[in-house]
């Protein structure tokens, strides 16, 4: 041991208590610290060393481990062990130099191992740097050290705060819990200190989204968590949002690699009803925020979750289900509801009124009038346009990259159609493929085993099996994580595309386009008299309404099956599993936030097409619905968005708004007929060679007709061909078909209101393979 050279004592206050059973030692450490304007206990043991804690608590212990009573490794851990001194800062002095026992000491608690003999110099200085910045249990700090946010204790004491000022102020506010997807994966790949890597970047993101008085800290479990005082309910979601958005804008990296993250958000409102459930307790709240996360992952659609009480009926589902002959009644009787409607309602308005002496028969005659013609006019407009459609630029505007093709299926109902879907896909002509089968099924099917056999085969294929999914969006949104390809087409399970279907696509997306959708052909139009009458009515949606209405309207919409997005552009949109029809919301988000979507009747996908009147009603409602659903979130979206232009604007309206209202626009000819007899004395009694009726009926009954010619005009070939087919449907069209898809919109209307929502997959049998015609 060496004497010390330390030059003048610093003027420095604190106690140090030495523990050594060589008088010398504790003497000479007493010196050296003393020196240094220190007070200096000592003690010749452990259990002596107690007795002086009992008395006073230092602010440092100096201890040997070899000792009389009690040595130095039994002390430490009965400082570790009591509430009161385990964060006292303890620096171990001894002659046991081999590595064993300093690993053993600092394991116990110690926070400094130094080794016999020694420079006293250095014992004080260590002493002195462990004074100035006394090391705390990690349990015990305020922030986490490592991203700087508060700790779990710390956090639930502000949120204990903020809850208990909320009660008295009547200012709600809200706690989020924030994870991303990817983080368990990453943590299997790069281990723990992936979490650390990721935390570290995304706090940044966090803290630039978030306002002065929020506080973020972090839990045990890696999560971030998030308090915004006074923040009622109705602005949660757009602040959250944002904070979402930013996480999806951002770059991150782990372990050197760049990382796209799906952040999953759930948060619990406090304070909006004070005390009523005893839910504002700051374990409750963040346990409900966490809940409501949990959903959020099911979803995987960016879109905040708030907790609910049906939440938690989730995960304790009712065990009273309704009786099934209730189901079976309520749609008949819901149809029956839609022309009472709109055929009643409008007949007693105008009967009276007639009595009152107001007598309306003229003017809304004149309305119908109109009405049917610009609806007329459209679809003729649409048809002429569609002769001429927008064709994608001749030329990529960079080399093909990567792409991927991602296919949603719920195997159940699609496995019998998917193994064949998956080779179809792998045939595709296009240099560099992924192909990833995004799935869904209540339990193992044994066509899982030929799927991950040709997942061995060729490792251009990934099936990923989503546990938990129950639509489309939740399944497309997991496959996002897994995605490579600069672009990405989507497809349903029956989707086989044409060989050259990505490299067209490529050329819209390389040009500044967002969203290419492409023409959906059915397959197996030979199954029966419904699959035929859907392959007909798809070559007039697919390659005369949808290229005509993108002229017309100045936009494309669906992005959907057979819909090919840039990469990018769709993990920052996703798709919403609450959407019944997911894929034309996701769309309009783009259109409204100034992407650009094309519509290229060339692009061909052939799928299957359903083959009952059942699996076709099934179908159609979930449609309707959920474009009821989309008009009513997107047509004031539309208006009140920047990027549109005053014709696609009105484009929108026409689309969303006018969509909904003809199908009861559609039926308002009966009751005004009656109206008219009654007023007149009989029907016998009216004229009905009026010039205005007899052109506006022509012109309306030519409308059938005429989009039926266009769409045998433009149809592919392999229907084109079918003339019987053409026939067929213009004869069911013209009797029927039109007049009960309006009945579907009209009944959807009334479901989506009621909040009658179900997802029915379409079963899917195996069908002719692409590009081949049934004999």
């Amino acid at each position: 041991m060496s004497g010390s050279d330390t030059g003048t004592p610093a003027l420095r206050s604190g106690t140090v208590l030495v523990v050594d059973d060589d008088e010398m030692v504790r003497e000479l450490i007493r010196a050296g610290l003393e020196d240094q304007g220190l007070a200096v206990l000592t003690a010749r043991s452990g259990l002596e060393a107690l007795a002086h804690l009992r008395a006073t608590v230092p602010d440092l212990v100096v201890s040997d481990v070899n000792m009389p009573d009690m040595d130095g490794f039994a002390l430490v851990g009965r400082l570790r062990a009591d509430p009161g001194t385990r964060s006292l800062p303890l620096v171990f002095l001894t002659s046991r130099a081999g590595a064993e026992d300093a690993v053993t000491g600092l394991r116990l608690g110690a926070d400094d191992y130094i080794r016999k003999p020694f420079q006293l110099d250095e014992v004080v200085a260590r002493v002195l740097a462990k004074l100035s910045r006394p090391p705390v249990p990690v349990d015990e700090l305020v922030r986490d050290v490592r991203t700087g946010v508060l700790r779990p204790a710390r956090f639930a004491e502000e949120l204990q705060r903020e809850v208990a000022r909320a009660a008295r102020s009547a200012r709600p506010g809200a706690v989020a819990v924030i994870d991303v997807e990817e983080r368990a994966s990453l943590r299997r790949r790069f281990g723990r200190t992936a979490d650390d890597e990721l935390a570290a970047q995304a706090v940044t993101v966090l803290q630039a989204h978030l306002q002065e008085l929020d506080l973020v800290g972090r839990d045990d479990e890696g999560r971030f968590l998030v308090l915004l005082p006074e923040t009622p309910a109705a602005g949660v979601p757009a602040r959250l949002g944002a904070v979402t958005d930013g996480l999806v804008a951002a770059a991150f990296s782990v372990g050197g690699e760049p990382v796209s993250l799906t952040p999953v958000v759930g948060w619990a409102e406090f304070g909006a009803v004070p005390g009523a459930d005893g839910g504002d307790e700051p374990d409750r709240l963040v346990a409900r925020a966490a809940l409501a996360q949990d959903a959020a992952r099911g979803h995987l659609d960016l879109q905040p979750v708030a907790w609910t009480p049906e939440l938690e009926a989730t995960v304790r589902p009712s065990r009273h289900a309704a009786p099934s002959w209730t189901a079976r009644l309520r749609t008949p009787l819901q149809i029956v509801a839609t022309y009472l409607v709109g055929w009643l309602v409008p007949f007693a308005v105008y009967l009276g009124l007639y009595r009152l002496g107001i007598d309306v028969a003229t003017p809304v005659y004149v309305a119908i009038v109109v009405a049917l013609l610009v609806t007329g006019a459209s679809i003729w407009m649409e048809g002429f346009l569609a002769l001429d459609p927008d064709r994608p630029p001749r030329t990529p505007g960079a080399p093909e990259p990567r792409a991927s093709a991602v296919i949603a299926a719920y195997l159940p109902n699609e496995a019998a159609t998917v193994v064949e879907t998956v080779e179809a896909f792998l045939r595709t002509d296009y240099p560099d493929l992924q192909v990833v089968l995004a799935y869904n099924t209540p339990r193992a099917m044994p066509v899982e085993a030929a799927l991950q056999a040709i997942a061995e085969r060729d490792a251009r294929f990934l099936p990923l099996r989503v546990e938990g999914s129950t639509s489309k969006a939740q399944n497309v949104n997991a496959a996002l994580a897994r995605v490579r390809g600069e672009f990405v087409g989507v497809f349903d399970a029956d989707h086989h595309p044409a060989p050259d279907a990505f490299s067209r696509a490529w050329r819209w997306l390389s040009n500044g386009y967002d969203v290419v959708q492409g023409h959906c052909v059915v397959r197996n139009g030979d199954a029966s008299w419904v699959a035929r009458t859907v392959a007909v009515e798809f070559e007039s949606i697919y390659a005369v309404s949808h290229p005509g209405r993108a002229r017309l309207h100045g936009f494309g919409v669906f992005g959907g099956s057979n819909g090919y997005w840039r990469t990018d552009r769709l993990r920052a949109i996703r798709m919403h599993g609450f959407m019944l029809t997911e894929d034309i919301d996701s769309s309009l988000r783009v259109v409204e936030g100034g992407g650009r979507i094309a519509n290229d009747p060339a692009l061909v996908s052939r799928e299957l097409a359903p083959t009952t009147a059942g699996q076709l009603w099934n179908q159609r409602m979930r449609w309707a619905q959920g474009w009821f659903q989309v008009s009513l979130k997107h047509l004031r979206r539309g208006w009140a968005s920047p990027h549109l232009s005053l014709r696609q604007k009105s484009g929108m309206t026409f689309l969303l708004g006018w969509r909904e209202l003809y199908p009861w626009l559609s039926v308002q000819m009966v009751p005004l007929i009656a109206f008219l007899a009654v007023r007149e004395g009989g029907v016998g009694r009216l004229d009905w060679l009026i010039t205005l009726f007899i052109l506006t009926t022509l012109f309306t009954m030519s409308v059938g007709p005429g989009q039926v010619v266009f769409a045998k005009r433009l149809a592919v070939p392999e229907i084109r061909r079918r003339h019987g087919w053409f026939w067929f449907y213009l004869l069911v069209a013209s009797l029927a078909y039109t007049e009960w898809k309006n009945v579907i919109a009209r009944v959807a209307q009334l479901k989506e209101l009621v909040g009658e929502r179900q997802w029915k997959v379409t079963p899917r049998a195996a069908g002719p393979a692409a590009g081949t015609e049934a004999s």
